[in-house]
């Protein structure tokens, strides 16, 4: 049988936008999929069709998102509108945050997942409370690099005093926030100037145009290779009938969530706590084409692992590396985003959906609520109940233990969700603090 090899030349990149309105959100996003030619003519054809039909000289790239918009406004529930862009070098997944106060769980939503947040300033306004805002939710939500996109600079005739000034004040208010990674960018939007070309506008600014740098940024799956190994059992594969290979075959097949994995490692599965040695580590292709198993396996990869011993592993069970696996809880501490149109109060039953393990559990306490312009976990805000946008800290009670860990220390296992029990929908986005 041939060996196995893993192509890792290409990297995939989360992006989310945010910004408050009329900060030129929908004309970067515009330039940035047409300068990198990820427009189709199609597309292009109909956008310059309409911005003709509405008098303007040029074509409006906002209009590549603005449509999106509008269907969100007519009311489909999809909060957050994606788009799927690559270069070259690197594949990106944008996802694009509308900007308004009330709209806050939209940008949880799309940060969440995000390697990078884009967040867009205004040359002419500089620091907004929604800026802000925006800076605390990408802190709160740990994610990796925040870069901020100082558009309009024409508008203020390419003045770096004014950039250097916006860029110092953003630097402290992510210092304050917790924020380690800010990146700041001169551009403008509307003409394409250090977007995805460098532009002669700002000869002041010696550094990476905006898609230069996002193609430069490390994705926290790269960070999530130093992490222990972590992979939420999704389905168990059973000997079958057919090729002899498949008579006795059984494995665990799941995405591997953090950290890397190989054959003979320690890994313990959760909650039972039964510990075993990887035999082996299997891809559907590897499989077809007859490959022996797989020299390693990291995040985000979807395999199937084969365990030493026959024990008894289910779907939502959590495999991870025996030195230093989370402890099973049946209480926590957390930080939610509430999602739901109804107030969720104290001793609300619900269900918490933790990687492929879902178990009941009721809200205990709400210990207060974040104050959404400084989000200041020491201040709580006292708070009854918790309302649409809020976010605050609840302490849960679960049926049964979930290896669950901080969210500060793990973003993908320190993640949940709770469910409607009755209808199924989603109603909090969380964040475990502890145990």
């Amino acid at each position: 049988m041939a060996t196995a090899t893993l192509d890792t030349t290409t990297t995939l990149l989360r992006i989310a936008t945010a910004g408050s309105v009329d900060d030129g959100k929908s004309t970067l996003v515009g330039r940035l999929l047409f300068d990198s030619k990820s427009v189709l003519s199609d597309q292009l054809d109909a956008v310059e069709r309409v911005s003709r039909d509405r008098g303007h000289e040029g074509t409006d790239l906002a209009l590549l998102t603005d449509g999106l918009r509008a269907e969100r406004e007519q009311g489909i529930t999809i909060d957050v509108a994606y788009r799927y862009f690559a270069t070259a070098n690197r594949s990106f997944v944008l996802a694009d945050c509308p900007g308004h106060v009330q709209y806050t769980r939209n940008t949880v939503t799309g940060a969440s997942t995000a390697d990078v947040v884009v967040l867009l300033v205004d040359a002419r306004k500089g620091l907004l409370e929604q800026t802000r805002r925006h800076l605390a939710v990408a802190a709160l939500l740990r994610v990796p690099h925040v870069v901020v996109a100082v558009n309009k600079v024409d508008l203020v005739d390419w003045s770096q005093d004014r950039f250097d000034s916006i860029a110092a004040d953003l630097r402290t208010a992510a210092t304050t926030l917790g924020v380690a990674h800010v990146h700041a960018v001169p551009v403008s939007a509307l003409l394409g100037d250090n977007v995805v070309d460098r532009s002669d506008n700002t000869p002041w600014y010696g550094g990476p145009s905006l898609l230069e740098l996002l193609e430069q940024l490390p994705s926290s799956d790269t960070s999530d290779d130093a992490a222990p190994f972590r992979l939420a059992v999704q389905h168990v594969v059973r000997p079958q009938s057919g090729e002899d290979r498949f008579r006795d075959y059984r494995g665990y097949a799941g995405q591997v969530a953090a950290g890397v994995v190989r054959p003979g490692d320690e890994v313990v599965v959760l909650p039972g706590g039964r510990r075993t040695t990887v035999a082996g580590i299997d891809t559907a292709d590897s499989l077809a084409a007859g490959l022996d198993t797989l020299p390693e396996a990291f995040a985000p990869q979807s395999v199937t692992i084969r365990l030493a011993d026959d024990i008894d592993v289910a779907r939502g069970d959590l495999l991870a590396a025996a030195a230093d696996a989370p402890v099973p809880t049946q209480d926590v501490v957390a930080t939610l985003a509430w999602l739901g149109d109804r107030p969720l109060h104290p001793r609300t039953t619900v269900l918490l959906k933790h990687g492929t393990r879902t178990v009941k559990a009721q809200v205990r306490e709400i210990a207060g609520r974040l104050d959404l312009d400084t989000l200041d976990a020491a201040e709580l805000l006292a708070a009854e109940s918790l309302t649409l946008n809020d976010l605050g800290r609840v302490t849960l009670r679960l049926a049964a233990p979930v290896p669950v860990e901080p969210y500060a220390r793990a973003r993908r296992t320190g993640a949940f969700l709770l469910i409607d029990p009755d209808d199924g929908a989603t109603l909090a986005a969380g964040m475990v603090d502890g145990a």
